[in-house]
């Protein structure tokens, strides 16, 4: 496992870390001893970050990783996030007593005194421009409810605005071959400033795997199913908002340009490494060989330049029209 430094944190997390959106719920049909199999098997090859949400199934994915951290005693650090469980979800909404609220929750939920990272989960824009929300989000570092906090988010106007915060110390945002506008600015931005960068939806709901096919059938409780078109939350969380049947199209002629020791998924996720702005990819995963599939990934050379130009040229044609512009 290779290791990169979380911005200002103090931490080094690795390479490939562990998204747990999946083992909580919008996936199908998940086994909670599947799960907790997966999550074993990624910390004993060296992952020591886990990402997670309080309503990745309702708080499911939590309680997994606290049972995970009292199985294990190496350090693990765990990302949680805050704020979808408003109803409805409004920038008034991120105040103070909410917030608290969703925090002491999270703390339940993890069997902790305090919260390794705390992200704002995809806030309304309009939050970034209230300077007394990520001062709510400091006096609860104060309070030692929080080590520190981050935030997830849609758009890189957001992340932009986002790091403006000095206590900001890292940022979640989509980043795959199918969604590469943040290497223009925000990137460079966010190396400036010491900020961790968490590239999250790295295979596009998928997508990216080479393994989904114009036949393939999702579960109604699949988001994949349900939120094709932003039915349910922001459209360009499923399939990083590509429309389903070009993607396959476009992954028919990433597969011809993948090295030939590496599956789709791994190449994918190594082109995501190639950015030394990216702090860690977070891949989720339901079962052992799919952690395991993902985390050989950081053993894995460097793609070569042609290889990386020709990954640009393919977005270019297929993708950036559909996506570039809109996130």
């Amino acid at each position: 496992m290779q290791y990169r430094k979380l911005g200002r944190t103090g931490w080094e997390v690795s390479v490939i870390s562990f998204g747990s959106w999946a083992i909580g719920g919008s996936w199908g049909k998940v086994d909670d001893s599947e799960s907790l199999d997966a999550l074993h098997t990624a910390v004993e090859m060296g992952v020591n970050f886990f990402d997670t949400a309080d309503v990745y199934g309702d708080g499911r994915s939590e309680k997994l990783l606290a049972q995970l951290k009292k199985d294990h005693k190496q350090e693990i650090i765990i990302a949680t996030k805050a704020g979808r469980r408003l109803d409805p979800h409004t920038a008034d909404g991120y105040n103070r007593k909410n917030l608290t609220a969703f925090v002491e929750r999270s703390l339940k939920n993890l069997e902790t005194d305090t919260l390794d990272l705390l992200q704002l989960h995809c806030p309304p824009v309009s939050v970034y421009y209230r300077p007394e929300v990520f001062g709510i989000l400091d006096d609860l570092v104060k309070e030692g409810k929080l080590k520190h906090y981050g935030v997830s988010v849609e758009k890189v106007e957001e992340a932009l605005k986002a790091i403006e915060y000095p206590n900001v110390q890292t940022v979640q945002i989509i980043f795959n071959m199918f969604r590469m506008r943040p290497a223009e600015l925000f990137f460079e931005q966010a190396k400036k400033r010491q900020v961790g960068i968490l590239a999250r939806v790295p295979l596009a709901s998928g997508l990216l795997t080479g393994k989904l096919t114009k036949d393939s059938a999702f579960e109604s409780t699949d988001h994949r199913k349900f939120n094709r078109h932003g039915e349910a939350f922001d459209r360009g969380e499923t399939f990083s908002g590509v429309d389903y049947e070009t993607g396959l199209d476009a992954v028919e002629e990433l597969k011809e340009i993948c090295p030939p020791t590496m599956s789709l998924a791994q190449f994918a996720l190594r082109w995501i490494l190639m950015f030394d702005a990216v702090t860690c990819a977070i891949p989720g995963a339901k079962r052992p060989s799919q952690a395991e599939e993902n985390i050989r990934v950081a053993e894995l050379p460097r793609l070569s330049d042609e290889t990386m130009a020709r990954v640009k040229q393919i977005y270019d044609q297929k993708i950036h029209r559909l996506v570039h512009h809109y996130w």
